[in-house]
């Protein structure tokens, strides 16, 4: 029975010693859920509302469209790890590793008393630590400082599906080509452009003579592009060139019922946005003059039937 147990024990020792050697570390897997996104189709929208611009403003959103191809990974990589030589550690490790092996021979003689109930730790480990530490070319097993390689990378597909996306093509430039002339407008933060033709760079160019505007946009990542074309009615272009008259020409130099005319006038005109519009900038312009204020109002009131009131006054 003895010579079996020592039989045994010498049979693992070297094992265990030519296991000790390798100095190889238990591999280590990460798992990881990945997903690819990728884009199949890109498209621009211009919504304009009517071909025909019968008021000279419009409000016109534009919408930035996309289709991506979504696919789910799981990925798993496997590293290889090992613990580092350090000749220098040899000075501690030899005679630690002399004490594990002496500590473990007696845990595996033990273990044959005990039926095998001692744990492995106890039996195994210590002896491995043990030749580790005795060999002069390998330090012992140390997960502290282990360093590792990347063994095997594995992907596996799960689900592929569709997505799509609508923006708004948000604070981003439209160019308007009215005529000869090019003019860079930019939409708002919702994606909507407001055409007004008589502002901004129309105010300055005859746009009475234009018949026709063409809007068009591009992104410059992929040079994905749309237009869409506005006709500018017969009868809204025999307004504009009044209409900007009356606007913009000065307001201080006239008398209450002349700034009563203008705003009378763009009403009777059609143009009922621009009319509350310069309503409103001649209350602002007559703020600090209440009396001045309250005769054009009154005289809005008697010459146009025109009810309005200083904003301000809510305040």
């Amino acid at each position: 029975m003895l010579n079996r147990s020592a039989s045994t024990c010498a049979t693992l020792c070297v094992a265990l010693f030519v296991g000790g050697c390798a100095n190889q570390l238990p591999q280590r897997s990460e798992h990881e859920a990945r997903i690819e996104r990728k884009l199949i189709d890109h498209s621009l929208r211009i919504e304009a509302g009517e071909p025909l611009l019968e008021l000279p403003q419009r409000r016109i959103r534009v919408v930035d469209q996309k289709t991506f191809e979504v696919t789910d990974f799981e990925v798993t990589r496997r590293y290889d790890r090992y613990t580092p030589y350090q000749a220098w550690r040899e000075l501690y490790e030899i005679p630690l590793g002399a004490v594990a092996v002496v500590a473990g021979i007696g845990a595996n003689v033990l273990n044959v008393a005990m039926l095998g109930n001692l744990p492995e730790s106890a039996t195994r480990d210590w002896i491995s630590y043990g030749f580790a530490g005795l060999n002069p070319f390998v330090n012992a097993e140390s997960n502290g400082r282990s360093q590792q390689n990347l063994a095997s990378l594995d992907e596996q597909r799960r689900d592929a599906r569709l997505e799509y996306s609508s923006l708004p093509w948000a604070e981003r430039p439209v160019q308007v080509i009215a005529g000869t002339e090019t003019h860079e407008l930019s939409t708002d933060r919702n994606g909507v452009l407001r055409l007004n033709l008589l502002d901004g760079p129309f105010a300055d160019q005859d746009i009475s003579q234009v018949g026709r505007l063409l809007l068009q946009i591009e992104d410059p990542e992929d040079a994905t592009r749309a237009d869409a074309t506005l006709l500018v009615s017969r009868s809204l272009r025999g307004k504009l060139l009044e209409a900007h008259d009356l606007i913009f020409n000065d307001l201080e130099g006239d008398d209450v019922s002349q700034w009563v005319h203008r705003v009378k006038r763009l009403s009777e005109l059609g143009l009922e946005e621009e009319a509350s519009e310069l309503e409103q900038s001649l209350i602002e312009l007559t703020r600090n003059d209440p009396d001045l204020q309250q005769e054009f109002l009154r005289t809005l009131m008697q010459d146009a039937g025109r009810q309005a009131s200083d904003p301000g006054e809510d305040d």
